[in-house]
């Protein structure tokens, strides 16, 4: 009786895992870069890390490819979102132009 009791707490476990939310997907905010190619623009993401000795802040910069089917220009400031891979180094996707470039 014992072992029966034991398998289906191990298939309502199994069960409780299925059921948990996804991974929210990370979002960054940056600047188009580039936009020579079709449907790709180029976003370089600003951050601000601490020194681990001199205690200052440093800006650090990141370039993602991001999939791009609304247009952003040069100058734009886009949110991008992860998603999976849509090409060698494209994983990421424009989804909102959050302003234009003046």
């Amino acid at each position: 009786m014992e072992d029966k009791n034991e398998l289906t707490e191990s298939a309502a476990g199994r069960a409780a895992e299925k059921t948990e939310p996804k991974r929210r997907r990370q979002e960054k905010v940056g600047l188009v870069t580039s936009d020579k190619m079709e449907k790709t623009v180029v976003v370089r993401v600003e951050r601000q890390v601490r020194h681990p000795k001199y205690r200052r802040y440093i800006r650090k910069r990141s370039k993602f490819m991001a999939h791009d089917e609304l247009g952003a220009q040069i100058g734009d400031t886009v949110k991008i979102v992860e998603t999976r891979p849509l090409s060698a180094r494209k994983r990421w996707r424009v989804v909102e132009i959050v302003q234009k470039a003046s």
